[in-house]
């Protein structure tokens, strides 16, 4: 793990070492939490290095490097148990290294169990600047902290620093010059100063790498981005939010070479409606927001299911709520508002993959789809999935194809209707320009024509002809893209079931795999498609299985809620987590064994551990307590430095 302020360049530090772990073939996972302001507040990059795949974080640190006092001390403005730092995540026989600078608050660290390594950066960094030409600037370079935090990282764990330094190169556009000369000179400095020391007392050490093989690292953003071009978007609209924005400014740099248009608009409401027009005007379109942005959208999916628009695809980036929330935290907490979002009865198809990998291809199925059922299409990801980053394969494209869906014969004869009665419910489209495909629409209920009417048997009709393609995809769409499953094979009992959905999937597959890889004790289903649900697969499941824990990023426990209306099942315990950081691979753990072992039916999850019901929360417990005994008091979780000022 790295720590320090927001803006410092913690984040480019730690890919670029996960880049360079990739291509000497390790597998590794990275996961940043972060601030919600702009820069100043303390963020906290985390990556997870291994031999064999690996899709989740796990709660204990090896190997620390802090570049702020934050990161060793926590925020002493904060009454919360919650703001400690990150020195209880170190493993017992791990590492911190930390800036001269920051000697006074390492001094306070209490734990006997773990390796304090003073790091002397601003003395590397003028010896890098002396060495180009540029003495006595270190103040000026400061910036460049993060760069020999990542030397010394390398150095204390004694990777290669070969192949990082080919990535600081390539984060300067590949090119050989000054700066990236003097980033790789600071680095190797900081590097070979830590090697020289600590390399050899660190308790642990990286695996041996595996064989080199073809792979990528890419962050959720980015895989959703890839494939909207490799589905042919011709429309991304949107309305700047976190964390959706990362995808629409990633498409942005491709608009010319894909003749693709990212169109900013005003608000959210416009960037629902621009997709709605875009997607009657024969292009394929999305847009991408948050919750906060998909609260403005509701009028605009109904507009475009009583149109039966082809489309548009909605990408809904899940974050922390109500309101603005934690606008750069997880959470899992728009599911039943994708599901229900609008007045009166909207066909729509909801899809939630459950990583990257699945986002990919989730989201160009999700093109075809809208155009197969001239529906909208809702993708749930969350935060968690949009920023973390991951060694993946390359994602395969030869078996992609694009279906347009049902489009009006070339020769009506003059009597095209635009929303004719089928035997499947589908009325083929026209497109902008093709002969004889003039028609009306309306947002008001209408006939077969696009004509306005309230007629009776003209509204029973029509109603059931839009609800009646959810059914049309329920049967059409296989099961492989419903769910997954992992546990044994039917007939045989399940003695404890571990039910997720989005992207807590890769925290509960690392965890079975790793504590129970023959699936003697534990299963895992997989819920992929919301709606239409997959209503039997997961009754049968569900009926095998002795103990069932459905674990939800969200107070009210949403899939279990989902569950039980569609299938009448009533889940034994509700795995939930909304303190705005996803599970961990170990937290998955904790709630598995708890359930099994007789715990109450709801299980609050926070910091590696379980807050039973009933019992409360033991911060807030904690917190009251320290007020009541006295109010004025700030209470720091650690002895204050000599002369720090509050």
């Amino acid at each position: 793990m790295i720590g320090g302020p927001q803006g410092s360049g913690l984040n480019v530090s730690a890919e670029i070492f996960a880049k360079a772990l990739s291509r000497s073939g390790y597998y590794v996972f990275g996961q940043i939490e972060y601030h919600s302001n702009i820069k100043g507040k303390h963020s906290a990059y985390k990556l997870r290095i291994s031999d064999q795949p690996v899709a989740s974080h796990v709660d204990d640190v090896h190997l620390l490097s802090s570049l702020d006092e934050e990161t060793l001390i926590g925020d002493l403005y904060h009454e919360f148990p919650a703001h400690r730092g990150h020195v209880h995540e170190i493993a017992a026989g791990g590492a911190i290294l930390y800036d001269a600078e920051q000697k006074r608050f390492a001094e306070t660290i209490q734990r006997k169990d773990i390796f304090l390594w003073e790091m002397p950066y601003a003395e590397l960094l003028d010896r890098a600047l002396t060495e180009a030409g540029k003495p006595g600037q270190a103040r000026a370079y400061r910036i460049m902290t993060n760069t020999l935090a990542l030397g010394a990282s390398v150095g204390a764990l004694g990777f290669d620093f070969e192949p990082v330094a080919q990535a600081i190169r390539d984060s300067f556009g590949g090119k050989a010059g000054t700066v990236a000369d003097l980033n790789v000179n600071a680095a190797r400095y900081a590097y070979t100063y830590a090697k020289e020391r600590f390399a050899h007392q660190l308790k642990f050490a990286l695996p041996a790498a595996p064989p080199k093989r073809e792979q990528i690292m890419v962050k959720g953003t980015q895989a959703v981005g890839m494939a909207k071009i490799q589905a042919g978007c011709g429309l991304q609209t949107y309305y700047p939010i976190s964390p959706a924005t990362d995808e629409s400014v990633y498409l942005e740099g491709y608009q010319s070479e894909h003749n693709l248009v990212v169109l900013q608009t005003e608000d959210e409401v416009s960037a629902i409606d621009a997709a709605v027009m875009g997607a009657h005007g024969g292009v394929r379109t999305s847009t991408s927001t948050s919750g906060p942005g998909f609260a403005l959208m509701p009028e605009g999916l109904g507009f475009a299911a009583i149109t039966e628009a082809p489309g548009p695809v909605v990408l809904l980036y899940q974050r922390g709520g109500p309101s603005t929330g934690l606008p750069t935290r997880q959470e899992q907490g728009d599911l039943l508002f994708a599901l229900h979002a609008g007045q009166g009865d909207i066909p729509r198809i909801v899809m939630a993959p459950g990583d990257i990998e699945e986002s990919f291809y989730d989201t160009f199925d999700a093109f075809n789809y809208a155009d197969r059922y001239q529906v909208p299409v809702i993708v749930l990801v969350d935060k968690h999935m949009a920023s973390c980053y991951q060694t993946l394969p390359p994602f395969k494209t030869a078996h992609l194809k694009i279906d347009r869906g049902a489009i009006k014969p070339a020769n009506t004869n003059g009597d095209y209707q635009r929303y004719a009665f089928t035997k499947d419910g589908i009325s083929p489209r026209s497109v902008p320009g093709q002969a004889g495909g003039i028609f009306w629409s309306t947002s008001d209920e209408h006939d077969p024509r696009g004509h306005i009417t309230e007629g009776i048997g003209n509204r029973l009709a029509m109603v059931e002809k839009r609800m009646g393609k959810i059914g049309l995809a329920a049967r059409e769409i296989p099961d492989s893209k419903k769910f997954s499953f992992l546990g044994p094979a039917s007939p045989q009992k399940i003695p404890v079931l571990a039910v997720c959905w989005g992207s807590t999937k890769g925290a509960v597959h690392d965890a079975l795999r790793s504590a129970d890889p023959r699936h003697e004790k534990y299963a895992m289903l997989h819920i992929r498609l919301m709606n239409p649900f997959p209503v039997d697969a997961v009754k049968s499941i569900l009926a095998r299985s002795e103990r069932v824990v459905c674990f939800d990023g969200n107070y009210s426990g949403q899939l279990a809620q989902v569950i039980r209306a569609d299938t009448g099942v009533s889940i034994q315990h509700r795995a939930v987590k909304y303190d705005g950081r996803p599970f961990s691979q170990d937290e998955i753990m904790v709630a598995l064994k708890a359930a099994n072992s007789g715990a109450p039916e709801r299980l609050v999850i926070s910091q590696g551990r379980v807050v039973e019901a009933g019992q409360g929360n033991r911060e807030f417990d904690e917190m009251l307590e320290l007020r009541e005994s006295n109010p004025k008091m700030l209470a720091p979780m650690v002895p204050l430095p000599p002369g720090y000022n509050r």
